[in-house]
């Protein structure tokens, strides 16, 4: 009959949906009580419109839409829903998905590519008869049109194998006007753009995608920007430092919007900045039984890469790392053949026989450079080859070596031979490229260096100052494009650029002059998907990209620092830690060869002293600043971290911290003493001290005045803290009164007092603070001195004064502040250079100083006992309790019968102990305890332990 050997596939026909007005009409056979749907699509769009169509004899409708990404049916009547369904997820991959639409009587089901377990079924209270169109994709713009309806956008993608009413549609027939009608379509071919292909997304990140562009999704990748470039993380410690942070952990990436991620360090945030990475050995390591067949071999492993490690080496200005080996009969070299019997490798994966404090490539020891061997044949200690123990430890410095990362032992397998080793942390410390900087003097000077080519992102970032109002940072020429960031004006930044389509320019106001001589801080960045500038803190500001620019950078010449090709616009000033995509340029080693261009750039302090506070002393250095803590009453980089100073005071000691020198006043009348000390009069004051006595009446701090005003805080005999205010010499004195207990019962007293203006608190043992108000005076003129102790010159003060004054303060004083002095931490640490007077004994001790919160430090409390010795003229501390003396001497002897007790009772467990050492097998040895055994034999004691005490009871 009537037949063929082929089976003939039906026509692929696909149709691209150009925009959101883009629509297909097909007709449809009105009032059928059997409605069939099917056709396939596929989109990046999360939302479309796929199909809408206007029900038989009602004014309801059905609607198959995407919504984030989901396929759902919507069946409505005006106002109201009948029914919703959602059946699929994540459609808009790009991927073709097939839909498929039934519905008879008053049952309807959706069926997502041929997979029941993504189908929907339900039932509606309505019987549903076809429509007589179809509308796919949108619904014509004519806005009389009843029959399409919908509130979504139109559909961007494309769609086949359309089916109505189990019947192919002919797509040919529509290309031809035969069947339906359309607007803004392509037919017989599908024009999606796979956007993420190849994927510009950076460092990791995410990419999605819509009809018309992609976006990178950042987030856990350490980067952020439109195409995930730009790094969230500093390139040193050093840099965090200077945004004010202080010790700790932070993620630091090396090469910036380079390809190396991030990783984690520990800053030590000290004067000197340093970093310290950590490996997974930095145990005392004991080794036994290797030889040359069957050594010893350990590998280091870092919480970074090699080549991480090798950015961070390169970018600090030093690096370090201990190496200890501890030996008994265990050589280093065997000197009869010249061979090694130990050596270590770093990250070069070269053998080093050199040993810590020595040079590369001379196979020797710290002691070797030093003549100071054990064995002056030999140039290592460990190679004299004693049956006792003796080690080569000290610092691998050559930066291109390091880290250790493996090592390997040879020489214990000889009779009563061992050895142990100890490889510390990589210690690098400063940042090279934080400080590197270049001074411009002449408009017509510039530094050329290597640029951008072929490159898909550009990110520029550096810190500059200047006094001139315009002038051009940085250009970089092409035969078409181009890139040019300028003080366009003191108030605007200006980056412009132009990759094939024609300039383009982002300009950055300032709310503040830019021409201030402070430093300033640029980041300009341009990618495929936009280009952005940022100045300072301020918010960045973006321009998204053309869509027909070159896709990769075009640029052949020479980049141009600190001013142009053309020698106009140049820049006047300095220029400081320039970096291109993450790379440091070296400007300083450019600028020593380069006419009108200076190396360094002097004035760190104009910009970061801010960073150094309470009373700090900024100080300037060539490469950076640091704070000078010597007068503040804090410590720590920048002057913020408290630290507790204590000290006894005994019979008549006196602490005295003069605020000016007063012998040019001597000379002068006290009338004119506003003239010369206007700037020390206080409308404020904040003062903390903590104190421990049991003598009354006591004078615990008093500030005097060239004015004869004055501040004292007084314990009067019944103990109540007592502070008096005299702020007008014309006045008697404010006296407030804090009755709270007696404060002279040996214990611990913490004391804050705030005073602003003519309103005073008061906070003792951080009960509720309390509140006073003067009467005396709101301003404190020109005060002259503050005491602690015993006021040794004259003093026109009140009766209860003076008879605190009659013997000072015996007992403890800790912390003492005064607004931003430590008269304490000036007497103890710095009297040579202080304005301070010391008279009598003063003795720094912890003074039981260390509780709650202070229980961390690693100091250790005090009773006082230990100071019952001899104070002034022989009086001891004990007479300061002598009422307490009957109950002293019973506790003591109570104390001292136990402690005979406990002793028994130790011999006789140690007796059995030993007895039962000596029964012990040999070979049971507790390998937890190796390491500490070892480290015995050594005389090894770590650091963190050395006052440290144990006994066994």
């Amino acid at each position: 009959g009537n037949m063929s050997f082929s089976c003939l596939e039906p026509p692929l026909v696909p149709v691209t949906f150009l925009s959101a007005t883009s629509y297909l009409a097909l007709p449809g056979t009105s009032g059928k009580e059997e409605v069939s749907i099917s056709f396939q699509f596929r989109t990046w769009n999360k939302e479309g419109l796929l199909l809408s169509t206007k029900l038989h004899q009602t004014s309801g409708g059905l609607l198959l839409y995407l919504s984030d990404g989901n396929f759902k049916m919507s069946l409505y009547k005006p106002g109201k829903a009948l029914s919703d369904i959602t059946a699929g997820t994540g459609l808009n991959n790009g991927q073709w998905h097939s839909v498929s639409f039934s519905a008879k009587r008053n049952r309807i089901s959706v069926i997502v590519d041929n997979d029941v377990n993504l189908s929907a079924h339900a039932s509606i209270p309505l019987q549903i008869y076809s429509g007589d169109t179809f509308y796919f994709g949108g619904c014509p713009n004519s806005g009389n049109n009843t029959e399409c309806k919908s509130s979504f956008s139109g559909f961007q993608g494309c769609m086949r194998l359309f089916s109505i009413d189990n019947k192919p549609v002919d797509m040919i027939a529509v290309q031809q006007n035969f069947l339906g009608n359309f607007s803004d379509l392509q037919i017989d071919l599908c024009g999606i753009i796979d956007r993420c292909l190849p994927n510009f997304c950076e460092h990791g990140g995410e990419c999605s995608q819509s009809w018309n562009n992609f976006y990178c999704n950042c987030i856990n990748t350490g980067y952020k920007g439109a195409t995930c470039h730009y790094s969230i993380y500093e390139q040193s410690c050093e840099a965090y430092k200077h945004r004010g942070n202080t010790s700790g952990f932070y993620n630091i990436d090396s090469d910036g919007s380079g390809p190396l991620g991030p990783f984690l360090v520990y800053c030590n945030m000290t004067d000197t900045t340093w970093t310290i990475i950590q490996h997974n050995n930095t145990n005392l390591t004991r080794v036994k039984s290797a030889n040359r067949e069957n050594p010893h071999t350990v590998f280091f492993k870092y919480s970074a890469g090699l080549d991480q490690l090798q950015a961070a080496i390169n970018h600090a200005e030093h690096c370090e790392q201990e190496l200890a080996y501890h030996c008994k009969k265990s050589r280093l070299l065997d000197k009869q053949n010249g061979m090694p019997l130990t050596w270590w490798i770093g990250r070069t994966n070269e053998t080093q026989t050199y040993w810590g404090g020595s040079l590369p490539t001379i196979q020797k020891c710290a002691c070797g450079l030093e003549g100071s061997c054990i064995d002056s044949q030999h140039y290592c200690n460990c190679d004299a080859d004693r049956d006792e123990w003796s080690n080569d430890t000290g610092y691998l410095s050559y930066k291109d070596h390091l880290p250790v990362t493996e090592m390997v032992i040879t020489d214990t397998d000889r009779p009563n031979s061992e050895a142990a080793y100890k490889l510390g942390p990589l210690l690098c410390r400063g940042d090279r490229a934080f400080w590197n900087s270049a001074s411009f003097n002449t408009e017509t000077s510039y530094l050329h260096f290597p640029t951008f080519h072929g490159e898909l992102s550009a990110d520029m970032s550096f810190f500059f100052k200047t006094t001139a109002s315009s002038g051009v940072f940085l250009e970089n020429l092409g035969i078409q494009d181009f890139i040019r960031i300028e003080l366009y004006s003191p108030s605007e930044v200006s980056f412009s650029f132009d990759v094939g389509n024609g300039p383009s320019e982002i300009i950055m106001q300032t709310p503040t002059s830019l021409n201030d001589n402070q430093w300033h801080y640029v980041k300009a960045e341009r990618n495929i998907k936009e280009a952005s500038l940022q100045v300072d803190q301020l918010p960045q500001k973006s321009q998204a990209a053309p869509s027909d620019g070159h896709i990769r950078l075009q640029l052949n010449s020479q980049l141009f620092v600190g001013g142009t090709a053309s020698r106009q616009k140049g820049f006047l000033g300095c220029i400081r830690s320039l970096h291109l995509n993450g790379v440091a340029l070296d400007l300083e080693e450019r600028a020593k060869i380069t006419p009108g261009v200076e190396p360094g750039c002097p004035g760190h302090c104009s910009s970061y002293g801010n960073l150094c506070h309470n009373g700090g002393k900024c100080r300037e250095k060539y490469t950076g600043f640091s704070c000078d803590c010597t007068f503040s009453a804090y410590a720590g980089p920048f002057c913020k971290k408290g630290k507790h100073i204590s000290a006894y005071f005994g019979t008549g000691t006196s602490v005295t911290y003069n605020f000016q020198e007063y012998y040019t006043l001597a000379k002068n009348s006290s009338s004119h003493a506003s003239s010369f000390y206007a700037d020390m009069t206080l409308s404020r004051e904040a003062i903390t001290f903590t104190f421990r006595t049991t003598r009354t009446p006591s004078l615990l701090l008093y500030v005097s005045s060239f004015y004869k005003e004055y501040l004292s805080v007084i314990l009067p005999k019944n103990g109540d803290l007592q502070i008096r205010y005299k702020l007008d010499s014309h006045q008697d004195p404010d006296v407030f009164n804090i009755n709270l207990k007696s404060l002279a019962d040996g214990q611990l007293q913490h004391v804050k007092i705030n005073r602003k203006e003519e309103i005073l608190f008061v906070e003792v043992n951080q009960n509720e603070r309390m509140k006073f108000i003067l009467s005396s005076g709101t301003e404190f003129n020109a005060i002259k001195s503050l005491t602690l102790g015993k006021i040794l010159e004259s003093s026109d003060v009140d009766e209860e004064t003076t008879k605190a004054n009659s013997q000072g303060f015996i007992g403890c004083l800790s912390s003492v502040q005064f607004n931003h002095i430590a008269p304490l931490k000036a007497a103890l640490h710095h009297s040579s250079s202080a304005p301070i007077i010391v008279k009598g004994r003063l003795t720094e001790s912890n003074c039981g100083t260390l509780t709650g919160a202070d229980s961390t430090s690693s100091e250790t409390t005090h009773s006082f006992a230990d100071h019952s010795g001899p104070i002034d003229e022989g009086e001891p501390l004990a007479n300061a309790i002598r009422s307490d003396s009957a109950i002293i001497g019973g506790v003591i002897a109570v104390v001292i019968f136990i402690l005979l007790c406990i002793t028994a009772i130790a011999i006789r467990i140690y007796k059995k102990k030993s007895t039962y050492s000596k029964n012990e097998p040999k070979g049971s040895e507790n390998e937890d305890g190796t390491e500490s055994t070892l480290k015995n034999e050594l005389h090894v004691q770590n650091t963190a332990n050395e006052n440290q005490k144990e006994y066994f009871f």
